[in-house]
């Protein structure tokens, strides 16, 4: 029983890449890597269905400030959907609805991929964690009743489909790079539809969010088996999450004024995303916008985070 005692909080600060398993909710995961590092502050950058897998980027400390920036990034996926068979929810949990013969030939296949590629709309499915008068729709849904939703428009930037074929029938593989907010338990069967056989999705892994790669993700259990030391060297700096940034690096003087939220002066021309750094020592300050010469702030560290990070790394 030792292990389940309270442990020590301490300040953690960085971005933790985590390759989510499957099962798990993108909050359960949070919580688990939360307790194997003794973090006081966590928090993660939009979630992953739990039947998903793969990449979780997790905030921790000041990072937490900076996980609202990614929740816009845009998304790879691999997906596997089952054609033939459509389901009560998209997906292999749920119940079969129909079976229909699938005759996919490479033009059929070729027609689907162009219409689902660029600007298309999508129905919410029920089963989802989008909220109506504050509940997920997951839970309209267990209860067995249908909410009205009304479609969304996202991007499918880039889609490759193929046909594969094992023992439990025909399957579509997907890869789809996608805006946020993109459904692909609905564009399986969505695709499905257009085929003309129906279909539901069998397997989802995330394998890139905002330039964050699966290759540099950690799994929960890798994690789990590792010395305190060699789970803190997975954390990457705060500042990792700016990378897509301006970075401006101001002087002493300059940096204690632009702490205390003062807008400072200088020759920079207008941005909307500026990561701004101290000089001596070199380390972030916060996220700011330039405006006509001006360099306003957004989110700040505090100087006892700023001194944390500096100690950490």
């Amino acid at each position: 029983m030792g292990r389940q005692q309270r442990v020590q909080r301490r300040a953690v600060h960085g971005l933790l890449l985590l390759d989510k398993p499957l099962g798990l909710s993108s909050n359960q995961a949070l919580q688990k890597a939360k307790w194997l590092l003794r973090a006081e502050k966590a928090g993660h950058t939009g979630t992953l269905d739990p039947l998903a897998t793969g990449v979780l980027p997790l905030c921790f400390g000041a990072a937490t400030k900076f996980s609202q920036l990614h929740l816009d990034a845009d998304k790879t996926y691999d997906a596997v959907a089952r054609l033939g068979i459509t389901t009560t929810t998209g997906d292999a949990e749920g119940e079969h609805v129909q079976v229909r013969p699938v005759a996919v030939d490479a033009d059929a296949l070729a027609r689907v991929q162009a219409r689902f590629t660029g600007p298309i709309a999508q129905t919410p499915p029920m089963h989802s964690a989008l909220k109506k008068d504050g509940k997920p729709l997951y839970e309209y849904a267990r209860a067995g009743i249908d909410v009205e939703r009304k479609p969304r428009q996202v991007v499918i930037h880039a889609l490759e489909l193929t046909l594969s074929e094992d023992a439990g029938g025909p399957s579509l593989m997907m890869r789809v790079r996608c805006s946020k907010g993109t459904y692909i338990r609905t564009l399986a069967q969505d695709i499905g539809e257009a085929l003309g056989c129906g279909a539901h999705l069998t397997l989802l892994r995330r394998i890139e969010t905002g330039g964050f790669q699966l290759d540099a993700c950690v799994a929960l259990d890798a994690l789990e088996q590792m010395g305190e030391a060699e789970r803190l060297a997975r954390l990457l700096p705060v500042e990792t999450l700016l990378r897509d940034h301006v970075p401006v690096t101001l002087p002493a003087q300059d940096a204690g004024r632009f702490l205390s939220g003062v807008r400072r002066r200088g020759p920079w021309p207008d941005n909307p995303r500026v990561a701004v750094f101290g000089q001596t020592p070199h380390a972030l300050l916060g996220s700011a916008h330039v405006r006509a010469g001006e360099l306003i702030p957004d989110r700040l560290l505090s100087p006892l985070e700023i001194e944390q990070t500096l100690a950490g790394h």
